[in-house]
């Protein structure tokens, strides 16, 4: 009876062990799979080109039930245009409050999330980084009446919107470094964003899933060796 007795305990253990396991697994299962990276730990390496990719996620519902403004709306030629050359930091078309300003409260008000600016009837482009404060350390205004001359910086080429996929219906590679420019939405979905490189699907917010780089627009000049 003892023996019997035993058995049956045991395959009650086995059986509430199994419903612990099964219940903690189901439960398990229906959290949330994507885990907030935690800055605070340094254990992690947080890897800034993908973790860019996500800053402006919140917003991009909103990009997918925007109407297009056919009025108002940018293209590549004034994109560039604005640059001294093809990769160069935009300069500030306008005239600025206060010339001793670096940026921060005065730069965000209009480029950390864009928006309608009546005064120059134009959609303010979206900074990608808008942590990096110090706006005029790179964005200079344009002075016509300066004394410096144009340098020899070396030139290249932008791309051609359309012609940068792999295969004919591929998804486009990436044409250009992604430092500082990690946040793709801010320059490829809204009203801001040049014609023809917004994106049509701006709530797929996972961009490097599909899309790659292909940034080698340098020239290899072989191994560098010092003159002794």
């Amino acid at each position: 009876m003892k023996k019997r007795l035993g058995i049956i305990s045991l395959f009650v253990i086995l059986f509430i062990a199994f419903i612990v396991v099964w219940n903690y697994s189901y439960q398990t299962g229906l959290e949330e799979a994507y885990v907030p990276i935690d800055e605070t730990n340094s254990s992690i390496p947080i890897i800034p080109s993908e973790k860019g990719v996500f800053e402006r996620s919140e917003f991009a519902l909103d990009y997918a039930n925007m109407p297009y403004d056919d009025k108002h709306k940018r293209s590549l030629s004034s994109y560039y245009d604005n640059r001294a050359f093809y990769g160069a930091p935009p300069s500030i078309p306008h005239e600025i409050s206060d010339d001793k300003t670096v940026g921060e409260n005065a730069c965000l008000k209009c480029h950390q999330n864009g928006g309608f600016t009546e005064k120059f009837n134009a959609y303010a482009p979206v900074t990608p980084h808008p942590e990096m404060v110090n706006c005029r350390q790179c964005h200079v205004t344009n002075n016509t009446e300066s004394l410096f001359v144009s340098g020899s910086y070396q030139d290249f080429s932008a791309p051609i919107a359309g012609t940068n996929n792999a295969l004919l219906g591929s998804p486009p590679v990436i044409p250009h470094q992604i430092q500082l420019r990690e946040n793709c939405l801010s320059c490829h979905a809204g009203p801001s964003a040049p014609i023809e490189i917004r994106v049509s699907h701006p709530e797929r917010i996972n961009c490097r899933q599909c899309h790659v780089l292909n940034n080698k627009i340098t020239t290899d000049v072989g191994e560098f060796i010092r003159n002794k």
